[in-house]
C-alpha cells in the first residue's frame, strides 16, 4: 500500500507547489510552471510503477498540474496568455529533447560514469519522443479552447469545478489517445495498447479530479503588476 498513500501525498504536493509558485511570484510563476512540469514529466516517465494493481509509468501528476495551470492562467488571464503558456511548454520540451540527444552524441571520457544513465534517461526512442510532443501541443490547445468555451456556457466563479474538470478530462483523453498511439500502436499488441490507453487515462482522471480544490485556491490570489514589480493582496 505504500506507492497508493504516497502516491496521493505526491500528488498533493505539486499541486500545492503549483500554489507556492503562484502566490510567490504570480504570473510569472505559473509560465515558469509550465517549464517545469514539461520537463520533470517527461524525466519521470521512465520510471515504471505498480498502483491500484496497475502498472503506470509516473509523470502524470506532473504533467496533470501542467493542465492545472493553463486552467488557471485561462480563468484569470485570458486565453492568449493560456496558448502563450502552451507554446512555452512546447518549445521547452523540444529543446529539452533536441539539446539531450546531442549531447548524448559527445564521446564520453574513459572515467566518465554518467553517460549510461543519461542514456537511459535521454536516450528516448524517435516515436516516443514525438508522441510526446505532439500529444502535448494537441492536448493543450484542446484544453485551452474547451475551458474557453464551457467558460462561456458555464461563466459563474461556482461553476469553475465544470470549466476544469470537463476540459482537462478531454484533453487528457486526447492527450492519452494521441501518445499511445504514436508510441506504442503496432509495437504492442492491440489488447495490451488498449490496457496501456485506459490505464493511463484512468491515473489522469484521478488527478484531474484533485486539481480542482486548487485551482479554487488560485481564483482567490490577485496580482498588481507595476513595472515588473508584483504587489500581491488577497481578494
Amino acid at each position: 500500500m505504500f506507492n497508493e498513500w504516497f502516491g496521493l501525498l505526491f500528488v498533493l504536493i505539486n499541486f500545492f507547489l503549483v500554489l507556492a509558485m503562484y502566490r510567490l511570484f504570480g504570473k510569472t510563476g505559473l509560465f515558469a510552471w509550465i517549464g517545469i512540469s514539461t520537463i520533470l514529466a517527461n524525466l519521470q516517465v521512465v520510471k515504471t510503477i505498480e498502483i491500484f494493481g496497475l502498472t503506470a509509468t509516473l509523470g502524470n501528476a506532473m504533467y496533470g498540474t501542467a493542465f492545472l495551470v493553463t486552467d488557471i492562467l485561462n480563468e484569470k488571464y485570458g486565453r492568449k496568455e493560456a496558448q502563450k503558456a502552451v507554446w512555452l511548454g512546447f518549445f521547452t520540451l523540444l529543446t529539452m529533447t533536441v539539446i539531450m540527444q546531442m549531447a548524448l552524441l559527445f564521446n564520453p571520457h574513459p572515467d566518465d560514469f554518467a553517460q549510461e544513465s543519461l542514456a537511459t534517461i535521454f536516450g528516448l526512442i524517435p516515436r516516443i519522443a514525438l508522441g510526446s510532443l505532439a500529444a502535448y501541443l494537441i492536448s493543450q490547445f484542446a484544453d485551452v479552447y474547451i475551458f474557453s468555451y464551457l467558460k462561456n456556457k458555464f461563466p459563474k466563479d461556482s461553476q469553475f469545478w465544470i470549466r476544469n474538470n470537463g476540459s482537462t478530462m478531454i484533453s487528457q483523453l486526447l492527450d492519452t489517445l494521441v501518445f499511445t498511439s504514436i508510441a506504442f500502436l503496432g509495437e504492442f499488441p492491440f489488447e495490451i495498447w488498449v490496457e496501456i490507453f485506459l490505464t493511463t487515462y484512468i491515473l489522469k482522471w484521478i488527478v484531474s479530479i484533485l486539481d480542482t480544490p486548487f485551482g479554487y485556491i488560485a481564483k482567490r490570489f490577485t496580482f498588481v503588476e507595476d513595472k515588473g514589480i508584483v504587489n500581491e493582496k488577497r481578494v
